[in-house]
């Protein structure tokens, strides 16, 4: 597999492969990603080919990248909160129906599954697994959103604070308190959770 600079550097120098490798290894994530922001498809799939072809139509214009996911997770979600800011102001709608950050009736079972995988291994049984998303449901919205972008995204720290808009202090502390919630829950469980 093809490390992200060389990709990146790739799609830059107009690599005919590298614009359809970039998509398939990512499409997924930013839809289940935009899903904890809407429920609109449409959106989320519209916003997402505005994203890639504002890539194109810039990429001789863009900047080098060691990490494509991290760049993509930042310029979708902004593209995506502009979106549904624009049309919350547009329509009528109530703001329960448009969210401008995470809410948790969103993010459950969106990203549960990506960040379970993270967490705990494969060997564990189905019952264990369910228990480990009813502790990361019992998780603020933000503690979800930080533990997606460390364990499914594995994000650094120092990303992980651009994107959230927070210290680096704050960004483990935040981490810390989730590990610890959810240990707390799963102990309270009758099952250890062990940390990765």
């Amino acid at each position: 597999m093809l490390n992200d600079v060389k990709l990146w550097d790739d799609f830059r120098a107009n690599k005919e492969y590298a614009l359809s490798q970039i998509y398939i290894n990512n499409v997924e994530l930013l839809f289940s990603y935009g899903g904890k922001y809407t429920n609109d498809e449409e959106i989320l799939k519209d916003t997402i080919q505005e994203l890639f072809f504002d890539l194109i139509r810039t990429r001789e214009h863009l900047g080098p990248t060691d990490n494509i996911r991290f760049y993509l997770i930042k310029s979708f979600k902004r593209k995506l909160l502009r979106e549904l800011g624009s049309r919350k102001k547009m329509s009528s709608l109530e703001d329960s129906n448009i969210r401008d950050d995470i809410t948790s009736d969103n993010l459950a079972g969106v990203n549960h599954s990506s960040i379970e995988e993270d967490l705990i291994s494969n060997e564990i049984s189905s019952c264990k697994k369910e228990l480990i998303l009813k502790a990361l449901d019992k998780l603020s919205p933000r503690l979800q959103e930080i533990l997606f972008y460390r364990y499914t995204c594995d994000f650094k720290y120092d990303q992980i604070c651009d994107i959230m808009l927070i210290e680096y202090d704050s960004a483990r502390k935040m981490i810390f308190r989730a590990i610890k919630s959810l240990k707390e829950y799963v102990h309270e469980s009758d099952y250890i959770f062990h940390e990765h």
